[in-house]
């Protein structure tokens, strides 16, 4: 689009993204360009248009193009400072995992937009807070959420794919600093967005998608980031915390497995742990930390199991045989993208709606690395086209 196509307000707010994903404040935007403060001030809020000298200018400073910027189905969103409005978020692991999390969805949508795709959203009844004990609030409405989703009672075994295809969230598995477990926003525009630990084992990274799931059912509009080992130093976490085990593990199924199970046994042995966890996909310590809220093993348990030389991935194995999954999450994370971005900005290249210029720069990448995304969307492309066309 030219600049005169677009409202002042719209130019104004893609400007401030692309000045806060430089990293730049307004004063040091402004003193490059040769005007005031105030002006960019203006410029952003949408109060005054700017010259097409000083878009050129400010789109250089901002290591993008003014194509870019124009471009009609390009995204403005930051959820940066969403996420620094929290009073945990003050180091560079957290700001980081932000800035994946926006520049991950602000390509997605840029790209589906580009693609004319429309992403089905099923967001879930909100249900806020209310006074009184948040645990049993998290039990009941944990069950709402699997009825409504049509999972009565059953485990979960794969909550990402769940998240993704029943409920539309933005889901992405990517390497973070390991103190942060991960993050969940919600934007009007583009839904709910999670990102989660790659570098965190599979149960863990489920324990936090169900944690964010909370929120997205309770509090969505409060951006929330999960720390590892975090203490539960709200309402809203303890809520959380206690959705998680609800709708992963729920209560009457988990004492159905626990009374076929243990059946004849006079003790809580390490193998009826492992099996427990493995049938509902978390982590050993979640499945006994749950078999001591529900009443089925004493308080404490865990805590003996450490003091006696744990439960071991080892003995997991020996325990699970073939049965011990792949973690294939923690395989598709070590692209430099998502494998879904991948297909999409193949499929966009492919049409020739935008350069490989344009994708590295959308997707944060090297020509290098992009053009093994796209010799990849080659190859597929060569073998499908004697394949039967998909309706539209």
């Amino acid at each position: 689009m030219s600049l005169e196509e677009l409202p002042a307000p719209n130019v104004g707010a893609r400007l401030r993204v692309a000045r806060e994903t430089a990293g730049l404040t307004q004063a040091d935007a402004a003193s490059s360009i040769d005007i005031a403060r105030t002006t960019l001030v203006a410029i952003e809020k949408g109060q005054r248009r700017i010259r097409t000298d000083e878009l050129q200018r400010l789109a250089r400073r901002y290591q993008t193009s003014v194509n870019a910027l124009l471009r009609h189905e390009s995204v403005s969103l930051d959820l940066v400072p969403r996420f620094r409005k929290l009073s945990t978020v003050s180091d560079h692991a957290t700001d980081s995992a932000a800035r994946l999390l926006t520049d991950l969805v602000q390509a997605e949508v840029e790209l589906e937009n580009t693609l004319g795709i429309t992403r089905t959203r099923n967001d879930p009844p909100e249900r806020p807070l209310m006074p009184g004990d948040v645990h049993a609030q998290a039990e009941t409405n944990a069950t709402e959420l699997r009825h409504w989703l049509g999972l009565g009672l059953s485990p979960v075994r794969d909550l990402v794919n769940l998240l993704e295809l029943d409920l539309g969230v933005r889901v992405y598995v990517r390497p973070l600093d390991s103190r942060v477990s991960g993050l969940f926003a919600y934007d009007e525009e583009v839904g709910a967005c999670m990102l989660l630990n790659a570098n965190h084992p599979h149960e863990r990274r489920t324990q936090t998608g169900g944690h964010e799931l909370g929120h997205f059912g309770s509090s969505r509009r409060k951006p929330d980031i999960l720390h590892l080992n975090e203490r539960e130093s709200s309402r809203e976490e303890r809520y959380a915390n206690a959705f998680a085990r609800a709708f992963l593990t729920p209560a009457h199924t988990v004492m159905l497995r626990f009374q076929d199970l243990t059946a004849g046994a006079s003790r809580l042995t390490r193998r009826h742990i492992i099996l427990l966890a493995h049938t509902f996909g978390v982590s050993r310590e979640a499945m006994v930390r749950r078999l001591e809220e529900l009443g089925l093993t004493k308080p404490g348990t865990w805590d003996w199991f450490q003091a006696n030389g744990g439960i071991t991935d080892e003995q997991a194995r020996q325990v699970l045989g073939d049965l011990a999954a792949v973690d294939t999450g923690k395989m598709e994370a070590e692209r430099p993208t998502t494998l879904r971005l991948n297909l999409l900005a193949a499929e966009a290249w492919r049409q020739g709606l935008l350069s490989e210029g344009q994708l590295a720069r959308l997707l944060r990448l090297s020509r290098v690395e992009l053009r093994e995304i796209l010799d990849d969307g080659e190859i597929e492309g060569v073998e499908a086209d004697g394949m039967s066309k998909l309706p539209h």
